[in-house]
């Protein structure tokens, strides 16, 4: 089909026009032009609109079975639905590749179209960084992975998708995961810019801050949409394992969350200049880092691809490219800009501060557990793996007095604050929250641990926040009806503040009551019989052999008993997909309020027994609820007007700060 052709032709010409956008940019950023600044808007939106086509032609490819398209041949299967036909355009390496680079293009569009309240030579140096990456992506794909490459006789049938990435989570996470790895490029091209020029200021901040939300909140949903697919689809009951890819998307998303909070300082406060574009570099370095860690076959996991050592050692080239280019730039620039305002050690400011401190130390802890097995391989031949216990002692060790300091920012005042003040306005918060923890431990008390705990520092964070809309509307010390007109003139900066500590204490509270209260039953069943785990009867039913659209599954079912009485049908699966001959399990969940009942089918015993394991999991669902929360309370801030828009420009010398030169 021509529209092959057409998108690869599409992509080469998107390469063309981003290498002529950097020129220019360069040319003007000299002096040698003038005039190219349009050129450079067009250029953006043209390399998106090509790219976009591109990733049509292939996502149409994949869509009508072409198998003359190696890629399609290797990814696809003509009785795929037709969803997962779609999905597989990015369940591999090249695909993937392409649907970044079109997120990419996206975000350099996006600076175009909605940048023209930007400094001119602002505007200049960051579309020349963004068309910087584009071409440097654009290439890799081109050159090394190319999408459209074509078999000379068509074979009638694929090899189809790999089984466990058939689910309709595939088709959320990975978009929602690249928006949020590649939206970060922006704060990358911004801070290269501030480097360049020189300039960096509360406006810069201001600009800054928007995209740093916008991607964060992506990372956020993706993160989470990925730890509940690996959930029911792996079929081993957990949801977080520590892989040295989820750890690749998690450490951005903790250097993004740092971030946020030291632009908020600098657009306060004009302060941690410095340390905030330390941070946006950080935080995208972080993001070519997981490509790296994805493509380059160091790695086993089921979320990798390539294992081609040339496209590993090209993206690695990219990644010392752009990487150690930016830190050149910052040792040499960075002291040259000035450090900002001043604040008191007992501030707002203060508190953000340390809260950015144990963020990029447990970003650093994550990333030694990471890169430390394969240093430790690649220098000795030694392989080792770091796991769950490392990182949960680590990483819970500095999350423990983050969360206790958590309450205390919103508390404190911008410059300066009175400690003491602070402590007797959250002495009924400390009182609520010990009081609620002493009802819910009285619930779910087992047996002595330190449990009882993490239920404070969840409880804690949770009643903080709230203590905090409270102190805002002056509740229960002037009249209702103002109070409440108080609530609802809050700021959305406020609001969304509030809410996303909140959906932290939420996450925290699940994670806590799982991992201390969930049971688990490994057993062997036949049809008829039944086994109890937690106040609940699961009894085997049978099973049959059903034909799927391109599998084969073995269909067990359950009912569920409480206290005598059936309430649920559950159903469990292994299913066998035909092409590559690959077994998957498709657990059966059953949720009951806040838990979950798991049950993951097993092998066959020789005597027709079915080996069935069974978890409950009490609470488990506010794990997701939280990461939600916390991500609805980011949309909701980025709603704010003011997030969307140019800082204030402040008069100097007749003419406006960050006015076109």
């Amino acid at each position: 089909m021509y529209t092959n052709e057409l998108g690869h032709f599409a992509l080469i010409l998107a390469f063309a026009i981003a290498i002529g956008q950097v020129g220019v940019g360069v040319m003007i950023w000299r002096g040698a032009t003038n005039s190219g600044v349009a050129f450079m808007r067009n250029a953006a939106v043209v390399q998106f609109a090509l790219v976009a086509a591109s990733f049509a032609a292939l996502v149409f490819a994949f869509a009508t079975s072409d198998f003359s398209v190696l890629l399609v041949y290797e990814h696809s299967h003509s009785q795929q639905p037709l969803l997962y036909k779609i999905t597989s355009t990015w369940g591999n390496h090249e695909g993937s590749l392409l649907l970044w680079v079109f997120i990419l293009t996206m975000f350099g569009a996006a600076v175009a179209l909605f940048g023209g309240r930007l400094p001119r030579k602002l505007h200049v140096l960051v579309l020349t960084n963004q068309g910087l990456l584009g071409a440097a992506f654009i290439g890799f794909t081109i050159f090394t992975s190319n999408p459209f490459e074509r078999i000379l006789n068509a074979p009638i049938e694929g090899r189809d998708l790999n089984p466990i990435l058939q689910d309709f989570g595939l088709a959320l996470h990975p978009p929602l995961l690249y928006i949020g790895y590649v939206g970060f490029s922006v704060c990358f091209s911004f801070a290269m810019a501030a480097l360049i020029s020189g300039k960096i200021d509360s406006a810069w901040a201001r600009w800054v801050r928007p995209w740093t939300m916008a991607s964060w909140i992506f990372l956020t949903l993706g993160i989470t949409m990925g730890s509940y697919w690996a959930y029911y689809e792996l079929g081993w009951g957990g949801w977080w394992f520590w892989d040295p890819v989820e750890n690749a998307s998690f450490m951005p998303w903790l250097a993004g969350t740092a971030l946020l909070h030291s632009a908020m300082v600098m657009e306060k406060r004009n302060a941690l200049k410095i340390w905030t574009v330390l941070l946006a570099i950080l935080t995208f370095s972080l993001s070519l880092l997981g490509a790296f860690l994805v493509r380059s076959g160091i790695l086993t996991s089921v979320h990798s691809f390539a294992s081609d050592p040339v496209r590993g050692l090209a993206i690695l080239g990219i990644l010392v490219f752009f990487i150690c280019g930016a830190f050149i730039l910052f040792a040499l620039r960075g002291p040259s800009l000035r450090a900002g305002g001043l604040f008191a050690p007992i501030s707002r400011e203060s508190a953000l501060v340390v809260n950015n401190l144990f963020l990029a130390t447990a970003t650093a802890a994550v990333l030694v557990g990471t890169l430390y097995p394969l240093v430790l391989d690649a220098i000795t031949g030694i392989k080792i793996s770091v796991g769950g216990p490392f990182f949960n002692l680590t990483f819970g060790s500095i999350m423990v007095p983050l969360l206790m300091i958590i309450p205390f920012g919103p508390f404190l005042s911008w410059k300066r604050a009175d400690l003491l003040a602070v402590l007797r306005r959250l002495f009924v918060v400390v009182v609520v929250a010990v009081v609620i923890t002493v009802i819910f431990t009285a619930f779910m008390w087992q047996e002595a641990n330190l449990l009882p705990l993490g239920f404070l520092l969840a409880f804690w964070v949770m009643v903080g926040a709230i203590a905090d809309l409270v102190e805002r509307t002056k509740l229960f010390r002037i009249a209702p009806s103002k109070s409440l007109q108080r609530l609802i003139g809050l700021p959305k900066s406020v609001w969304s503040t509030a809410g996303a500590h909140f959906g932290v204490g939420v996450l925290v509270l699940g994670i806590v009551v799982v991992s201390g209260f969930e049971t688990e039953l490994i057993t062997t069943m036949r049809p008829g019989e039944q086994a109890q785990l937690s106040g609940y009867t699961i009894q085997y039913e049978g099973e049959q052999l059903l034909q799927g659209p391109n599998y084969i599954t073995e269909h067990a079912s359950f009912t569920v008993f409480k206290d005598g009485n059936a309430v649920r049908e559950l159903v469990s699966e292994k299913r066998n997909y035909t092409a590559r001959r690959v077994p998957t399990t498709e657990a059966g969940i059953e949720t009951f309020g806040l838990s979950q009942l798991y049950v993951s089918l097993g092998d066959k015993s020789e005597d027709g027994a079915r080996v069935v394991r069974v978890w409950y999991k009490p609470m488990i669902t506010l794990i997701w609820f939280g990461a939600l929360i916390m991500a609805m309370a980011g949309a909701y801030s980025l709603s704010d007007r003011r997030m969307r828009i140019a800082a204030p420009k402040k008069r100097a010398k007749g003419q406006l700060v960050g006015e076109p030169t």
